[in-house]
């Protein structure tokens, strides 16, 4: 019962026109080899290199300026180039388990931006990266799962835009405090992590939090 109670809680944060754009993404064609996408680059919009043995972030990935979803978990790159901004369709990113600190100044260019997954990284600067964040303004979901994280930035408050964010997984022993600033939060997770409920420190948060 409780999994459909949040299915439900989470289907009602999405617009209608968000689902359909979602459908739509999801009924393209998946790339999963670079050599395959290549022969077709103006036909690729979704390309899932996870778990791929690169030795540097692969350029070729810029070619294709239709993409809106881009998947490069596992992959342990030490840095994300400059060169991601020339993607300017991109709506979901996955950068999880990866080996880079800071974004690129130039990510802040991602503008179509939707959604953005940082899970499992050790090595993140997030004050840098939440200040490179606050420029896009389509940003809606950020993840942020499995980052062994005790506390959050209090520039986390830039992202305005948030509606959805993932904490699930981590080391929190409280709720960060500047999550009350993100006016336009309506979701968090929080399961996962070493926090003793406290009914008086909920008391008119006005966000959604599974635990």
């Amino acid at each position: 019962m409780k999994k459909l109670i949040w299915v439900y809680i989470f289907c009602s944060l999405a617009s209608p026109a968000l689902w359909a754009q979602t459908d739509t993404l999801q009924k393209s064609k998946l790339y999963t080899t670079l050599k395959d996408a290549l022969k077709e680059p103006d036909n690729v919009y979704r390309l899932d290199l996870s778990n791929q043995s690169f030795q540097n972030f692969p350029l070729e990935v810029t070619k294709f300026k239709n993409l809106q979803y881009l998947s490069l978990r596992n992959d342990h790159f030490s840095q994300i180039p400059k060169e991601i901004s020339l993607l300017k369709n991109l709506q979901i990113l996955d950068l999880s388990g990866n080996d880079f600190s800071v974004l690129p100044a130039e990510f802040a260019e991602l503008k179509n931006l939707e959604e953005l997954f940082l899970n499992q990284e050790k090595k993140l600067n997030l004050s840098k990266d939440f200040d490179i964040l606050s420029n896009l303004p389509n940003l809606r979901i950020l993840h942020l799962e499995n980052d062994h994280l005790k506390s959050l930035p209090k520039n986390i408050t830039r992202l305005q835009n948030l509606r959805q964010l993932y904490l699930n997984n981590n080391d929190f022993k409280t709720i960060p405090p500047s999550l009350r600033s993100l006016k336009n939060l309506e979701y968090i997770n929080f399961q996962n992590n070493k926090y003793p409920i406290s009914p008086t420190e909920l008391k008119g948060f006005g966000t959604k939090i599974k635990f």
